[in-house]
Order: structure tokens, then sequence, then C-alpha cells
């Protein structure tokens, strides 16, 4: 189709890599095929000829949404085909395009431009790769690798393909730890050089806090930090990044302080998200949170985990379940407060874990009910004395030195 407009088409990106190397590409969010096609020529002008194409080729009406993004020339389409020949293709139809940066970590000025220009864009050089499909055919395409993919891609390592891309995308070190993990690569010396130049010279201190970082790095950042942690081997990509300096980037804590790694693992446990376990572990979460775009529930939640972690300091003399049950509870709006609390270090652990997983669901014998019909008038004063009796039983069926 394209070739009849007069136009170049290649597959781009992650596909060719992948096939390169000789594994399975997939979308890493639902491992779904996806493809990344790049054209000389504007994209979404593809779009409906190929839904009419497809479906005369299936003899039915092939099922597709398109998402367009106008600004970037590009149209992301999720295509229903026979189970035979896959059954859902993700699909991500791009115009060839250029990037220019004139304030570092901004979105880029875009402006159309040709297959080998677009290539020059990307973030590393086994991603820079294209196969242009002249003949309709993998047999017939043709392999553009003007950035030496290849060679890297032997090396198992990944280079950034020129001297300011971190300072141009800062997330793109992000990628790197994702990537790196994935295919067992490394940065290339002289990247590894890049990142650590552009760190130490870039003045990181302004974004840390207050209003300055550029809405669109904190945009960018949570999305590679999503990315990163959907995957199983989230682990070793954070200690990538750790080890190259990367987590600058976030928070200089965690930058400093490689311990909460392991802490990330009660997550699992405590059923919270990631993304939001690691900004707990920052000296200054709330500020992270909201640099980061974090939904507003999980701002307020790490607000009262704040204020928590304020409070557990005047907490030694508290030594009986009913203590424990009442600071708490008077203090967090959700259970998941005292989980974050948990992830980001705050002591005594033992006891906010006991609370976490046992004592909040002790329920007194006493119901209300049971209150009403000794003549007790439903209203506050009823909730008080119910809670009174809670913490009565509590403590007295609860042995506070045994092991929970």
């Amino acid at each position: 189709m394209a070739a009849a407009q007069g136009q170049r088409l290649a597959l781009v990106g992650g596909a060719v890599r992948d096939l390169l190397l000789h594994r399975r590409h997939s979308d890493p969010w639902r491992g779904l095929p996806d493809l990344d096609l790049v054209l000389e020529g504007r994209a979404g002008d593809l779009v409906e000829p190929l839904r009419r194409e497809l479906s005369a080729t299936v003899g039915a009406s092939v099922p597709m949404t398109a998402r367009a993004h106008g600004r970037f020339g590009t149209v992301e389409l999720q295509l229903q085909l026979p189970d035979a020949l896959g059954g859902t293709w993700l699909l991500d139809l791009a115009s060839a395009r250029q990037e220019n940066y004139p304030i570092p970590a901004e979105n880029p000025q875009i402006t159309p431009a040709s297959l080998e220009q677009d290539l020059s864009r990307r973030d590393f050089t086994v991603n820079a790769m294209a196969l242009e499909l002249t003949g309709g055919s993998l047999v017939e395409a043709r392999l553009l690798d003007p950035h030496g993919g290849q060679h890297d891609l032997a090396r198992r390592q990944l280079r950034f393909l020129h001297g300011h891309s971190l300072r141009d995308d800062p997330t793109r070190l992000v990628r790197a730890a994702r990537y790196a993990s994935r295919l067992d690569f490394e940065l290339a010396p002289d990247s590894l050089a890049q990142v650590r130049t552009t760190l130490a010279s870039w003045p990181w201190k302004l974004y840390y806090r207050g209003t300055r970082a550029p809405q669109a790095l904190g945009t960018r950042l949570r999305m590679e930090l999503q990315a990163l942690l959907c995957h199983e081997t989230w682990h070793q990509a954070l200690k990538k990044l750790h080890r190259w300096g990367g987590l600058v980037l976030l928070d200089p804590n965690l930058d400093s302080d490689g311990s909460w790694i392991g802490r990330l693992h009660w997550r699992k446990r405590i059923d919270l998200p990631l993304l939001l376990c690691l900004v707990a572990c920052s000296s200054h979460p709330s500020e992270l949170a909201k640099r980061l775009q974090l939904p507003d529930v999980q701002q307020h939640w790490l607000m009262e985990m704040q204020i928590l972690m304020c409070q557990l300091n005047g907490t030694l003399l508290l030594q009986t379940p009913a203590g424990w049950c009442e600071m708490l509870e008077n203090t967090v709006s959700s259970s998941k407060v005292v989980g974050l609390a948990i992830v980001a270090g705050a002591q005594p652990r033992k006891f906010l874990l006991r609370w976490l997983f046992k004592w909040r669901h002790v329920k007194s014998q006493v119901t209300a009910k049971d209150l009403i019909d000794q003549g007790w008038e439903p209203g506050p004063a009823l909730g008080q004395e119910l809670k009174r009796l809670r913490y009565i039983f509590l403590d007295q069926a609860i042995n506070v030195s045994s092991k929970d």
C-alpha cells in the first residue's frame, strides 16, 4: 500500500532488535504481538486503507481501534484478526520525523524527516535499526543499520546514539535499565561515561523540590518507571539504575541508600503498587508523587504516611495491642498507609505488621445490637463504647509477649 503511494515503509525498533536476537517480540504490558512501522509520509492516511485491505484478505470485517497522536504523527492501532492469524495485534504506525530539544527534558519539536533521519532520533543503537519493506515481504526486506546496532547486539551492550542523548531526555536512562535487565545487556563504556557526566553537570537539585521540573519530564519518568516495574526483573533493573547513579533523577535518598530495594518486596504481601512503594522510600514522597503525577488518592496516602512516620518516633510506650490500634486507627484513613510506612522502613515494624495482618481484624464480642438491647441509644456514644470494649478484648485475648 505504501509502495503504491511512492512512500517508504519500514519495520523499526524492538521488533527488529528481537528478530536479530532470535527473541519473540511482544508488548510488555499485555504480551500481545506488537509492531512499530515508520512511513515516509502521513501515517494516518494508511489507517482506513489498511482496514479495508485486511477485511478483504480475511473475508470479514476486521475490528480495529485507532488512537491518534497528532503532534507526533503517530497512530496506535489494535487489530482483532482471526485466531489463525494471531488474534489481537498491536500496531504503531508513525510518520518519519526528526526531534529537536531546545529545552533539555522538555517535549521535543517535531518536523517531518526521512527514514534514516527518523532512526537517528532514537534512544540506543540496537533500537535504531529498520527493515525496509520494499517488496511487501520480510524475505525481500532491506536491513538499515546506520549506527552500528548489530555490532552492539553482538557485544550485548546498550549505546546512546549521540553525546547529548541523556541531556535531551533523561528518561532514556530508565529505559536503559529496563532493556539491560530484560536482555542481560550492559551500558557501553562511552554511554556510562555520558551518564556520569550528564548527571554531574545538570543542576538536578532544582528538580528535587518545587515546580521547576518540566511537566513533560515528570510524565515521561512515570511512564518509563511503570514500564520498568511491570516486568518480573524489575529488581534487577532498579539495581542497575542505582549502580549507574540514575536514581538521582527521582530523589537523592534513593540514589545514596539502596536498602529500600529489598523492602519493596513487602509490597506483594501488602498489595500496593510498586511505583507508589518506590516513591514512599524517597526523602520527599509527597513532592516526588506530585512531580510524577500519581493519582490523588495515592498522594493522600503518602501525606498520611509522612505524618504517621513522625508519630512513630514517640511510640515506645505503646506496649499493648489496644494502644497500637488506637494510635494507628486515629491517624490513618487506610491500611495502605501503614503498608507504605512498612515499605519505607518505619520502626518498630513488628507492631505495624501485627496491626496490619492481625489486630485490626479483631472485633469485640459485644455487638451494637447487644448494647442497644442493654438500653444504649444509637449514636457516637455507642460507637465509643464499642471501641472501648474492643480494646479491652484485644488486650485480654492477645498475649503481647508471644510471637505472632
